[in-house]
């Protein structure tokens, strides 16, 4: 895999590159050492769904949008954030869509969805993925992290206990007034996202390191975050996971999904293993803009459409207690 050399910053953002001020912390925590330690067994206890999520009504975009894209360099402290930003662009959506540059943004604002990539990757390795989210009506904004990226020059999975802080760093950049980016997002609609090391993120976002602008999570092939148990206010989870996943077990994440207070599915792919290919691609990529429309756009048409979206190739069951 290569990382992504070309793009654009979008016109009127503050400033090309944005940092956070020197005391952020750049190096791995004193509690990061147990940050991997449940990949095969998570140590969360099940719960029953206490505090339902209820999105306010709407109905999500019917149309396919053509895709644009920016390249923003982003940083916190010492901690470079390169990041790329997909958006719903204006215009008629080609057959094949490919990211265009620069291209003008649809009309409105958008619900966010941030994704974080897993261990040894970066966001172009998901590209089909985040490129159907934008296609349907969400800015998709996907950092490559410092430590846990392919090709990163200090690799270091403890790291990924630094996660969830640049994250929502992140989100504090995209939203801040006169950033380019915050005209096109709804702030009141924001998701997290990821895969492996970037979906333990995730969940750390919705738990250790509580991101309360969160209103929903997809996380695919992931654990709990250092133990620690789902806090604040509702949001709505979807579990993706592969039955023969040897890197973080399905037994793992399906013990983090049972530990869930609020609405929350689990998608399980029968022969699926860590990453998700082939047929297994268009279940999980089809429940999961079902799920973000009903989530983030609160379309009860879209919920309704989940457990057909999932049933997609019959590659996996669902559990669904949304």
């Amino acid at each position: 895999m290569a990382a992504c050399t070309s793009g654009t910053t979008p016109p009127g953002t503050p400033a090309p590159s944005t940092s956070a001020p020197a005391a952020s912390p750049a190096t791995p925590s004193a509690s990061a050492a147990p940050i991997l330690g449940s990949t095969a067994a998570s140590s969360l206890t099940p719960r029953p769904v206490t505090a339902p999520y209820v999105p306010a009504p709407g109905s999500a975009p019917a149309q396919a949008f053509p895709l644009g894209r920016w390249i923003l360099s982003i940083s916190r402290g010492d901690r470079a954030l390169p990041t790329q930003v997909l958006y719903p662009a204006a215009g008629t959506a080609p057959a094949t869509p490919a990211p265009a540059d620069g291209a003008p943004p649809a009309p409105g604002r958008f619900p966010l969805v941030l994704f974080s990539h897993g261990l040894t990757s970066h966001p172009e390795g998901y590209a089909a993925l985040l490129a159907r989210w934008a296609q349907a009506g969400f800015v998709v904004a996907a950092p490559k992290y410092p430590h846990t990226s392919y090709g990163a020059e200090k690799l270091d999975p403890t790291d990924i206990v630094n996660q969830p802080a640049d994250a929502s760093f992140l989100l504090d950049t995209l939203l801040t007034p006169g950033h380019a980016v915050t005209a096109l997002v709804d702030p009141s609609r924001i998701a997290a996202a990821g895969h492996s090391a970037g979906g333990i993120t995730t969940v750390g976002l919705l738990s250790a390191r509580r991101d309360e602008r969160l209103k929903a999570a997809v996380v695919f092939a992931a654990t709990d975050f250092q133990g620690m148990p789902f806090t604040g206010p509702s949001a709505a989870m979807l579990f993706v996971h592969g039955r023969r996943d040897t890197t973080v077990t399905h037994r793992a994440g399906h013990t983090v999904f049972e530990a869930v207070p609020w609405s929350r599915a689990m998608l399980s792919i029968t022969e699926g293993g860590h990453v998700t290919q082939g047929a297994d691609f268009e279940a999980s990529t089809s429940a999961s803009t079902e799920f973000l429309r009903w989530a983030l756009y609160g379309d009860a048409a879209a919920k309704a459409r989940i457990p057909e979206a999932a049933a997609k190739g019959r590659v996996a069951t669902f559990e669904n207690q949304l």
